[in-house]
């Protein structure tokens, strides 16, 4: 079962994706994958990333660091049939948009939700994690607000492909079964 979660950052969407995705692994006795897109920029990201390590401590995970083309973890050796937690969707698109080069990537959108898709259906077995930036009523220069526009899109995009969408808000959990829209 592929499975998104959108929300609020750093209101518990991780240890949630955590749980789902080692319940994944424990019912089909499949390997178990924590997939790390953020690229480190500074000791604030350096933190957040150790929370997560220490968070994950002893659940069993084996950690891919790839921040950039998600597919390319596939050809790596990678039980494609194993359990994954991707977090998260919104770095993933942040290190394609915005290259480590300085260079701006106007279309990493479209390749983020293609290789995202990709992904969920070669696995089918994945708990896909993104923040929700959309409600605030700034005003934002040209690229940040392309950046969420493009964000958007892919969550748009990962929504269709996946079997249950959750949306965390306040500490609630908005569940949403392809199964009950279809049926």
């Amino acid at each position: 079962m592929n499975i998104f979660i959108s929300g609020g950052c750093k209101n518990g969407k991780s240890m949630y994706a955590q749980r789902l995705a080692k319940e994944m692994a424990d019912t089909e006795g499949t390997k178990l994958y924590y997939i790390a897109t953020m690229i480190p920029t500074d000791e604030e990201d350096c933190k957040r990333i150790a929370r997560h390590i220490d968070e994950r401590s002893g659940w069993g995970f084996e950690t891919l660091e790839q921040g950039i083309d998600i597919c390319e973890l596939l050809k790596e050796g990678v039980d494609p049939k194993g359990a994954f937690l991707l977090d998260s969707v919104t770095a993933l698109l942040s290190n394609e948009m915005f290259r480590s080069d300085g260079t701006c990537n106007l279309k990493a959108g479209k390749k983020v939700a293609e290789e995202l898709t990709e992904f969920a259906r070669r696995t089918g077995n994945t708990v896909f994690v993104s923040d929700y930036i959309y409600s605030d009523a700034r005003n934002f220069d040209a690229y940040t607000d392309r950046y969420r526009q493009s964000l958007a899109y892919v969550d748009r995009q990962l929504a269709k492909v996946c079997d249950q969408v959750i949306e965390v808000a306040y500490g609630q959990r908005y569940y949403y079964n392809r199964e009950r829209e279809n049926g």
